[in-house]
């Protein structure tokens, strides 16, 4: 008898045991699922492959100190750590009226088929058409001799290339490689995912 009572409490353990990690179970795909509908749905809605991205740089700061988002948080440039939106647009609608220009996402220029995709922020300085394709000059808002509202010279814009045809052109780089622009910044948020990528490579 005593044994068939401890076998009994046992099957009831399991048994509770099992319902639990089930609903946990059920739980966890539900959270999956939800974010995997939203990360889709934002990409629709924003047009664009990457609709949310950290800032892993500092190259767009202009604080003079260390630029972390944590003392500088709404300072009007970009800050590593903050998280930024960006919406997919047509390349002949992008401002490109400096200072108040729109600031970019492009993938950077490959200068061989073995460069891995990256993608990279600056500002555009000058938009030109050649051709029927827009090439955009464009330059870190914080490097350079004049940062960022300052009008900088064409030596300390960025000089782009890449080995396919039509990609960059005199050191521009072209509509080809253009993600979207920024449309808004979060301060501080996207040190989660900065933090999650550093220590865990999940993404």
């Amino acid at each position: 008898m005593q044994f068939q009572s401890q076998k009994s409490r046992m099957t009831k353990f399991i048994k509770g045991y099992g319902k639990k990690f089930l609903n946990a179970f059920i739980l966890l795909m539900l959270i999956v699922i939800g974010f995997v509908s939203f990360w889709f749905a934002l990409r629709m809605i924003l047009n664009t492959e990457c609709p949310l991205l950290p800032v892993s740089s500092g190259n767009m700061c202009i604080a003079q100190l260390r630029c972390d988002g944590l003392r500088h948080p709404f300072e009007p440039t970009l800050h590593v750590g903050d998280l930024i939106v960006v919406q997919g647009v047509d390349a002949r609608s992008v401002e490109f009226a400096y200072p108040n220009s729109d600031v970019i996402v492009f993938h950077i220029p490959k200068l061989n088929s073995y460069q891995i995709d990256e993608l990279i922020i600056a500002r555009v300085v000058v938009k030109e058409e050649r051709d029927e394709i827009v090439y955009f000059r464009t330059k870190s808002d914080g490097e350079g001799i004049h940062i960022w509202p300052e009008t900088p010279d064409t030596s300390e814009c960025d000089r782009w290339y890449d080995y396919r045809e039509n990609y960059t052109g005199n050191g521009m780089i072209s509509e080809k490689l253009l993600v979207g622009k920024v449309i808004l910044r979060i301060p501080w948020i996207g040190h989660i995912a900065l933090f999650l990528h550093n220590s865990s490579g999940i993404f």
